[in-house]
């Protein structure tokens, strides 16, 4: 065993830094934390919740999309996830005269379900810990050998866990790289929508309730995993039967108390909690504040059109909640940086760091330029790190017009390469893709954001991060002179012509693509931005990152003998806390849990996000709760001290017992800067209650037939 793995195993059976911080591990569970889990009232085990030798938790929870946790609750493939984890399926199946977002949509049969090409849901096999072979040969090397044998390890590793591409396999680092697990999976391509409410009750409050509490939202969508009649994986077909789930999650209608125990299953994405002082001043000063800058004159433009006009409020929801999200959680990190002096308890931990090495000769030869040298890269990074940030939110996502060209950027390379057979798929795949880009497009909105953005980009950026053609046309062009030269000359902005380019595509048509006036622009920024900003870029972030990786390694070997759980990286997580309520200012208490008597008091039929359908009025005033209310109320949603972030939307709420008891789906916004430094007073994570979910199957939508599957207690 190496020594950083000797400092791994001490780290994971030492005492724990906060009572509810942390994303562990659940192969690790066995070697720290499950005691302090049985401490709080958890009743299961290690077993229970991970295992390869029998059927658990881990089945039951899955990979859902690219982003997000979904849980399955019957055996016939039944599973929950939160309406914005849905959100965009469900948005492809809306039309004016089929509203799904507005109205919502309920399978009153699995005949009647929808299938959603392109989405996937992937159970985790196994896991690994395969450090010992990825490090295999790379003693003595060092830089881009090192890198290269490291990738063709991890190549190795995968294929022969993939078992000839009958499972996909990943190998992920945990500890910068002082650590690595293998995950295989296994993954279902037909998957269906068998529900979802009204975006007045899935998407309840909007914006202006995202990332707040107390919350109101009834966040859940219901799918179903279809399988071959061998239970295998298999692309959409309507043969296809219910996959015949491994296991699935017992719900509870006993509901929650102040310090119940709740455990959060799932796939946390991305957190950063052993970031250096300078990169949390980077962060906080320079890369949130410019990008909510930029968000904010996109957003605002997209709202003035989606509220003018219906079809455009189809056509743009998915795009607006998607940008709308981490603008209002950078906005939460911010401040809660700022609140914290995030800085000094970095500085503070710093400090330590030194004196710690400093007591040894050996250890002062490891570290003792180690944080010096961050200063200087980070003091280096920080221009690049601008201009990095705004070409990512303007050229590369900012606009519909520049993403569909980045999609052709390529065409006569590709064309090239093709023969005549290939050439008539790519066709018919190009052609595909022009439909559906306009699908979800308007001209007029698209436009002011083209322009509003691209001026932008001139206005904020030193001129030495702009090619010098870009800067020339912004300099020479008013608004109308852009808006005439060139987004309106584009073939890009005109799904007829575009299509009628496309359909019988030869090089003399390709030559008139990538002179388009907005394929010219893109290619000039583009091109420009990685020759003169990536490359320095990512080469600053290497030299980062392996400091990152020694510090990483210095802090367990600091550490031994006191727990650290790595970084979330979108693997299979525990964690746990209990469910309570903060005080996020002086004078204001905020109780653990919201009821249906809080939606009915922000009903407003004149705001969309605050429309609250008739029907849900109705069963409120009539008290009609079924078995999911109590003393005479609906509850809706409630918060716990468990840590949690992007990833874990849709992630099982597990109580005790085991049984679902809710559905996490947001973080209040006084604790969004969780993902840097955890506050146990302040974090809190945001779940809908798993009974209002059943009320609104049963009750709202009179889809009760559904709960016949389920298991509930």
């Amino acid at each position: 065993m190496t020594k950083i793995q000797l400092s791994i195993l001490f780290l994971l059976i030492s005492s724990y830094l906060y009572a509810h911080e942390g994303m562990w591990v659940p192969t690790l569970l066995d070697k720290y934390n499950i005691e302090e889990m049985q401490q709080m009232g958890f009743k299961l085990t290690t077993e229970d919740i991970y295992s390869i030798n029998q059927n658990s938790m881990k089945d039951a929870v899955v990979l859902f999309g690219s982003g997000c946790t979904g849980e399955m609750v019957s055996s016939e493939g039944l599973l929950f996830t939160n309406h914005h984890c849905g959100y965009s399926y469900i948005q492809s199946h809306s039309t004016l005269e089929n509203d799904y977002l507005t109205n919502g949509f309920w399978a009153m049969s699995k005949d009647e379900e929808l299938s959603n090409p392109g989405l996937k849901v992937r159970f985790l096999e196994y896991m690994a810990d395969v450090t010992d072979s990825v490090m295999a040969g790379t003693d003595g090397l060092e830089e881009s050998a090192l890198s290269e044998k490291i990738a063709d390890n991890i190549q190795a590793i995968e294929n022969e866990a993939s078992d000839s591409t009958k499972y996909e396999a990943i190998v992920k680092p945990l500890f910068y790289g002082n650590q690595y697990f293998v995950y295989v999976y296994k993954v279902y391509t037909d998957v269906r929508l068998v529900g979802a409410p009204p975006s007045a009750i899935g998407k309840f409050g909007g914006d202006t309730d995202n990332w707040m509490w107390p919350r109101h939202t009834g966040d859940f969508s219901v799918f179903r995993v279809y399988a071959d009649e061998n239970n295998e994986p298999a692309d959409y077909s309507p043969y296809n039967v219910p996959y015949q789930s491994k296991s699935f999650l017992p719900i509870s209608l006993k509901g929650v108390e102040q310090n119940d125990f709740v455990m959060i299953y799932g796939f946390p994405g991305s957190t950063e909690q052993y970031l250096p002082s300078e990169a949390v001043e980077l962060v906080m000063n320079q890369s949130d504040p410019d990008r909510v800058k930029i968000r904010t004159e996109k957003l605002n433009i997209l709202s003035k059109h989606m509220e003018a006009e219906p079809k455009v409020r189809i056509q743009y929801a998915s795009k607006y909640a998607r940008a709308s999200n981490s603008w209002k959680r950078w906005q939460g990190e911010i401040k809660g940086l700022q609140r914290m002096d995030a800085l000094a308890i970095k500085e503070s931990f710093e400090n330590e760091f030194q004196n710690w090495y400093g007591k040894n000769d050996s250890l002062k030869t490891i570290y003792s330029e180690l944080l010096s040298n961050f200063e200087e890269q980070y003091s280096e990074l920080r221009d690049y790190n601008r201009a990095y940030n705004y070409y990512s939110e303007i050229v590369s996502q900012g606009t519909d017009v520049l993403s569909l060209v980045r999609s052709f950027s390529q065409i006569g390379k590709s064309w090239s390469s093709k023969d005549e057979e290939d050439r008539q798929q790519y066709i018919e795949k190009l052609q595909e893709e022009i439909q559906d880009h306009f699908k979800n497009y308007n001209l007029e909105t698209d436009q002011e954001v083209f322009i509003r953005l691209i001026n932008q980009l001139k206005a904020d950026l030193d001129p030495i991060y702009l090619p010098e053609k870009f800067h020339e046309l912004l300099e020479s062009n008013t608004d109308e002179g852009l808006r005439k030269k060139v987004y309106q000359k584009s073939k890009f902005t005109n799904q007829e012509k575009l299509l009628a380019l496309v359909g019988n595509l030869n090089d003399a048509k390709i030559r008139k693509l990538e002179k388009d006036p907005i394929m010219l622009m893109y290619l000039d920024l583009i091109d420009y931005y990685r020759s003169n900003i990536a490359s320095k870029y990512n080469a600053i972030q290497s030299e980062i990152e392996t400091l990152q990786k020694t510090y990483m390694a210095g802090i367990m070997e600091m550490k031994q003998g006191q727990t650290l759980y790595p970084d979330a990286n979108l693997t299979l997580r525990v964690a746990y806390g209990k469910v309570e309520g903060y005080q996020p200012l002086d004078g204001v208490n905020y109780k653990h849990y919201t009821t249906l008597k809080g939606i009915v008091e922000k009903d407003n039929q004149d705001v969309y996000d605050y429309k609250v359908p008739q029907r849900l009025k109705d069963l409120y005033q009539s008290k009609d709760f079924g078995d999911y209310g109590k003393d005479g109320e609906m509850p809706v949603a409630f918060t716990a001290s468990v840590h949690t972030t992007g990833g874990n939307s849709g992630s099982p709420a597990i109580n005790a017992n085991g049984e679902l008891i809710g559905l996490n789906f947001d973080r209040c916004w006084e604790g969004t800067m969780s993902d840097i430094i955890f506050d146990p007073d302040q974090c809190r994570n945001i779940m809908v209650d798993v009974r209002y979910v059943l009320f609104l199957i049963d009750k709202f939508a009179g889809a009760g037939y559904l709960l016949d599957e389920m298991q509930i207690r």
